[in-house]
């Protein structure tokens, strides 16, 4: 895997902020609790968890337009802050939480392949810290995190299993996968295509066991940082 490293960030407003870097690819990502649910959820009890992703122009080799077309918005960011919405709402007892709501905002600063695994990887420790101010404040009584999360890419380029893929990596690959574990090794997501060419079962069991090693490496990571007090400044 790329190196990776993650860190809390002194914000002054959102519940929970943490910056990660890994490889070329930095992603901040921000929690934000409201004191409302969608409407859907109104009187069960129950609180939600979701995202929103986006690339600065920048954050490409070359620049990306903004999009503030909300009549034709941008297909592929919805689709990845579903995927990091879906993934963080697993590590979350919704019961405990109460019918409140905490978006996760992803912001892509550089982009080298991976931003969604490393959205979701950052989202979960803004999480953590969102739900920990919860309690702390004593808005809710019992700590609603079950488990910590991780997500890695995997993928086949040429004859070589590669976890972490950076652009060049993944631009070339047979086989490219996003997998999401939880620390128990369950799975939450597993997005794979055969990029070019079909891919047998060996290579996916291959992909899964690469995946988890890198997984195990990125919960560490987080539990570590999790632990830590110390904010830097971005």
């Amino acid at each position: 895997m790329r190196k990776i490293s993650l860190k809390k960030v002194a914000l002054k407003y959102p519940e929970g902020s943490c910056l990660i870097n890994m490889g070329d690819t930095i992603v901040l990502a921000t929690a934000s609790i409201e004191e409302k649910v969608p409407p859907f959820l109104v009187g069960s009890g129950k609180g939600w968890v979701t995202a929103e992703y986006n690339m600065l122009p920048r954050s490409n080799k070359y620049r990306k337009v903004r999009n503030n077309n909300l009549v034709k918005p941008d297909g592929r960011a919805l689709e990845i802050q579903r995927l990091i919405g879906r993934a963080l709402r697993t590590a979350v007892d919704r019961k405990l939480l109460g019918e409140r709501t905490i978006t996760i905002d992803c912001e892509v600063i550089q982009a080298d392949g991976g931003t969604r695994t490393a959205s979701i990887n950052a989202g979960f420790v803004a999480l953590y810290d969102a739900c920990k101010h919860l309690v702390k404040t004593k808005t809710i009584k019992t700590f609603p995190i079950r488990f910590f999360i991780g997500a890695v890419s995997v993928g086949k380029v040429g004859t070589k299993y590669i976890q972490d893929l950076c652009y060049a990596e993944d631009s070339k690959a047979i086989v490219d996968m996003n997998i999401v574990l939880n620390e128990f090794g369950d799975f939450i997501e597993l997005q794979g295509s055969g990029e070019e060419d079909v891919y047998s079962r060996d290579d996916l069991n291959e992909l899964i066991l690469i995946a988890q090693s890198g997984i195990d490496e990125i919960i560490k990571k987080q539990k570590e940082i999790i632990n830590e007090n110390i904010v830097s400044n971005i």
